[in-house]
């Protein structure tokens, strides 16, 4: 029946009115949430980042001119001499720490971000502070990645405090100019250098079998040596790599009864990448990156709801978001670069996918929203890199982020945006800015997109990442008229003037 009347109804309008195109109107005088979000990225440190190497220069100055808050600067396990300190235990005759090839990464990352907040996460502990059958051979060669390094499940010392005492020396190192060893011996720095937030460990729930009891205990003693010698410092839990998998982590770890007296949640953090089969095209992309973005943004409100039940004051950082491509884990098994096989729009598709959850993120009251990762290339991660491997240009990942960053802040007002058959595959969101009247737009398909614009939107200036815009900045332009197109998975900001 109601089939049938569509059809008379359709039968009798005109061609033009059944093929109108999507109207974009945004509601300016209905704010529906005041933002909380900063738009970020991660840093993790390999050789490419070493002083000489091809894209050091290249990546340290994109990094100082983005000019964000909140970067989050992981050394980590493949390269134990750049992640860990004391990668021998000490005995009554020497100590073996050695901060020789972790310094030059960290100072040139604490120079490119001068003036702003950064996240410390020296993620990897020591092997040998875990029980083990042998002990964990690394290679001598700094710059030789090796995945083998996280062996062990529980810690020699049950306590806790010789982790906590590592860590509290680590960042003495760094922020108070040396540290005493454990045979009292002076290690002078000479730095003296501000951490505002650390970050305890990363994906633990991939490392080392850690159980959510194992974790909050390791945090705890982890948090007691940091403050002794950084008392300013606010802290980060959990990182988890599948926050889905197992809510214990978040139910324990929020629940401050499990911690001891006065230890601080001042922040969670968890991650979300993409991951596409592995005969999958940008047209099969174009779905499978976003349909998993909607599984994660519903996953993030159950995290928001137990977070609120828990501990409210606890603040939120997604500090790794992306896309894995299936080909990156046959470089990681070979342990060597393989032809480079991804197409230019690939950048842009993963690009859009970040501006998509900064928008669905910002919607939730999400604290810090940070795209993994400065630098990655072939053998280490090529498709989550945000700079181009091959020349040192900044890609277009990196473009959205800044173009995101330099245009929405916290305090922002989200409006109430919509229209008549508001376009189902594009992600849009009006923005009170102090800077005036912005709108965000994310072309989420591998297909150009017409949006017909309200009045007020025509004439609007625009910047714009997409595949012509390539390896450069945004391109500058103004919206003709009452149409708006969008090239495949380009994103888009509208400034009203």
């Amino acid at each position: 029946m109601f089939s049938s009347i569509l059809l008379a109804v359709l039968s009798v309008l005109p061609a033009a009115a059944q093929e109108s195109k999507p109207v974009l109107e945004i509601n300016w005088n209905k704010t529906i949430l005041v933002s909380r979000s900063t738009p970020t990225l991660q840093v993790v440190t390999n050789p490419m980042l070493n002083p000489g190497a091809p894209i050091h220069d290249g990546s340290f100055a994109a990094l100082k001119e983005l000019g964000a808050d909140y970067v989050r600067y992981v050394p980590w396990l493949p390269y134990p001499k750049i992640a860990v300190a004391e990668l021998e235990p000490p005995t009554k005759e020497k100590t073996s720490w050695d901060f020789t090839h972790i310094d030059p990464v960290t100072k040139d990352f604490l120079a490119a971000t001068n003036g702003h907040s950064t996240i410390i996460n020296f993620s990897t502990i020591p092997a040998w502070m875990f029980k083990t059958d042998q002990p964990v051979k690394y290679p001598d060669d700094p710059n030789q990645v090796f995945w083998d390094y996280t062996k062990g499940t529980e810690l020699r010392d049950p306590t806790g405090k010789e982790l906590g005492d590592y860590y509290g020396r680590l960042v003495s190192w760094f922020t108070k100019g040396g540290f005493t060893d454990e045979n009292g011996k002076r290690h002078e720095s000479g730095y003296h250098y501000g951490f505002p937030y650390w970050e305890v460990l990363n994906e633990v729930d991939f490392e080392h079998n850690t159980t959510p009891e194992d974790y909050t205990k390791r945090y705890d003693a982890i948090v007691e040596g940091i403050r002794k010698v950084s008392p300013e410092t606010k802290f980060m839990g959990l990182a988890l790599a599948a926050p889905g998998s197992n809510p214990k982590y978040f139910e324990y770890f929020l629940n401050p009864k499990n911690h001891k007296p006065g230890i601080p949640l001042d922040y969670i953090s968890f991650h979300f990448y993409a991951s596409p089969a592995l005969d999958e095209s940008l047209d099969g992309w174009q779905h499978t990156f976003f349909n998993q973005a909607a599984g994660f943004i519903t996953l993030t409100r159950y995290v928001i709801a137990i977070r609120d039940r828990l501990s409210p004051y606890t603040k939120i950082d997604t500090d790794e978001l992306g896309v894995i491509l299936p080909t990156d884990d046959f470089e990681i098994r070979a342990s060597k670069a393989l032809p480079d096989h991804i197409p230019h729009r690939y950048w842009n598709a993963a690009a859009a996918l970040y501006g998509h959850l900064f928008i669905e993120l910002s919607r939730l009251g999400v604290d810090v929203i940070g795209e993994s990762q400065l630098v990655g290339y072939p053998s280490q991660f090529p498709s989550v890199s945000m700079m181009n491997y091959n020349t040192g240009k900044p890609n277009a990942r990196y473009w959205v982020l800044k173009m995101i960053k330099d245009n929405f802040h916290p305090g922002d007002k989200l409006v109430e945006t919509g229209g008549k058959a508001q376009p189902s595959d594009v992600s849009i969101q009006g923005f009170n800015t102090p800077q005036g009247r912005k709108v965000l737009l994310v072309n989420r398909t591998n297909a150009e997109k017409t949006i017909k614009v309200a009045a007020e939107l025509q004439n609007a200036s625009t910047l714009t990442v997409d595949e012509e815009s390539g390896d450069e900045p945004p391109r500058v332009g103004t919206v003709n008229g009452d149409e708006l197109k969008l090239a495949p998975f380009a994103v888009s900001i509208l400034s009203l003037k």
